[in-house]
């Protein structure tokens, strides 16, 4: 099946006539800024400015193949993911080809397709906001060259279980490359984690691709990466930009991997604002999917007009669904009023979320 996928207009989703934007929360962005060890560790970089970059980048990939455990020539780099996969469509792919992906789902995969001349197959989700992995797998045929299954999901934040995958990933063809897109996995809770070494060992068609966008809070930099089996990657690299991984990259992503705590604490204060959020969203009636995001998926119709009303940009989708980026307290306090009740005064305090496992202990109340 073939849905037409068109280049997303985000001013459509952007502006409203009746408020001024006070909150830009339609990019699924960080709230916080990049840590501060990670911003010394940048400004150091700067004083080396005047000089170029490695030609083709091989600290950067070898740092990231020692946090992860696999060889360097495992690890291919890029311009954030965006860029990853739009090397990856280029190198494996050709003209005529078709793409199999979850609709609706990250807005990269169904632009980049059309310009290399993939086209798009987006399956519908299932009823309860998930990829429908049968239904994908079903819609592989002999002109399939590139498969994406996103987990977390963007822009739903579910999440499909470690055997569905396995078994899906069973049923594609070896040939047809497959993308594991975990631009969001560390905000996935530690009983929903796969074992992605085992994974690309077994699958020879398999990329795991992931970002510092997202919870390193890095996503001005565009650093992105996927990793896989050797031969793929091999074949990726064959695109790899010359001069196109600074210096600042480096320093960025190995004062990142050093402050494993900070960002530990600062993914549990995003997490938690969501859980928050999503809670008293639900208590007003919204059926708001769990997510394991920095963001939640908001289902429509009229949420888009409701947000933009309050001066709340937001992530639209055309039945006037909305994706919001959370973890900003303010931001959360603006679209809880836009969109529920206020909540009690005890819902921030210590109180047990549901279906979560979180507590609220440690967040400050919002300020407006």
């Amino acid at each position: 099946m073939s849905t037409p996928m068109a280049r997303t207009d985000l001013d459509t989703m952007r502006w409203s006539p009746s408020a001024a934007v006070r909150f830009d929360l339609s990019l699924s962005e960080n709230p916080f800024p990049p840590l501060p060890s990670v911003l010394d560790a940048l400004r150091r970089t700067l004083c080396h400015a005047h000089r170029y970059p490695e030609f083709l980048p091989e600290r950067l990939p070898r740092l990231i193949a020692g946090h992860l455990g696999v060889r360097a020539d495992q690890v291919v780099v890029g311009s954030g993911a965006t860029g990853v996969v739009l090397q990856i469509m280029q190198a494996l792919t050709g003209p005529g080809g078709r793409m199999v992906f979850a609709a609706p789902t990250f807005d990269g995969y169904p632009i980049m397709a059309a310009m290399v001349g993939l086209e798009a197959v987006g399956v519908p989700l299932d009823s309860s906001g998930r990829q429908d992995l049968w239904a994908m797998a079903r819609a592989v045929d002999e002109r399939t060259a590139l498969v994406a299954v996103c987990r977390p999901h963007n822009p739903t934040g579910t999440v499909v279980s470690a055997s569905e995958l396995k078994a899906f990933l069973f049923g594609i063809p070896r040939r047809v490359p497959v993308i594991l897109d975990e631009a969001y996995v560390e905000f996935l809770g530690a009983t929903d984690g796969l074992d992605q070494i085992e994974l690309i060992e077994r699958y020879p068609n398999l990329l795991v691709l992931r970002t510092f966008s997202k919870a390193y809070g890095l996503a001005g930099l565009r650093i992105g990466y996927a990793f896989g089996a050797a031969d793929l990657v091999r074949r990726v690299r064959t695109l790899q930009l010359p001069f196109g991984t600074p210096e600042s990259s480096v320093a960025a992503v190995a004062a990142s991997y050093a402050a494993g705590a900070e960002l530990a604490e600062r993914v549990l204060r995003i997490t938690t604002e969501r859980e928050l959020l999503r809670t008293t969203l639900r208590h007003s009636g919204m059926r708001v999917p769990r997510s394991h995001a920095n963001f939640l998926y908001l289902p429509g119709p009229g949420i888009v007009e409701a947000l933009a009303r309050a001066g709340i940009v937001a992530k639209g989708y055309p039945d006037g669904s909305a994706r919001i980026a959370i973890g900003d307290p303010a931001a959360d306090a603006a679209v809880r009023r836009a969109l529920a009740n206020p909540a009690p005064d005890g819902i921030r305090r210590g109180l047990r979320r549901e279906d979560s496992g979180l507590y609220s202990l440690t967040v400050r109340e919002p300020h407006d």
